[in-house]
């Protein structure tokens, strides 16, 4: 399972969550700091990776495309990113759900 951290996120979280998700990517490591959201979810749907954000722009496109890409939408609002790590790892196997479950394609972490 490969995740692509969205611009609000930290670069950091690739290697705390290094372990569960080691081929995950944050969109500045792809030089996509710039990228709007249509870049970004098409990058992520052409290379398989699931989004994880915390603004509702990628859970709005996902109700109106549907999925790939799959979406990991933090509520939990800005938060250190220890404690976003910890979410993460807290709900990792909802999002193992997430990835085999054809008819979602939002997951809501708060």
């Amino acid at each position: 399972m490969k995740l692509l951290f969205d611009q609000n996120l930290s670069v950091k979280l690739c290697l705390l969550l290094a372990d569960l998700f080691p081929d995950s990517r944050q969109v500045r490591l792809l030089g996509m700091d710039q990228a709007g959201d249509q870049d970004i979810w098409q990058y992520a749907r052409a290379n398989g990776f699931t989004i994880v954000t915390q603004d509702a722009d990628h859970a709005d496109m996902s109700a109106l495309y549907g999925s790939p890409p799959k979406i990991i939408w933090l509520r939990c609002g800005n938060q250190p990113t220890a404690i976003v790590a910890r979410l993460i790892r807290e709900h990792a196997e909802s999002k193992a759900a997430l990835e085999s479950a054809s008819e979602t394609s939002c997951l809501e972490i708060f």
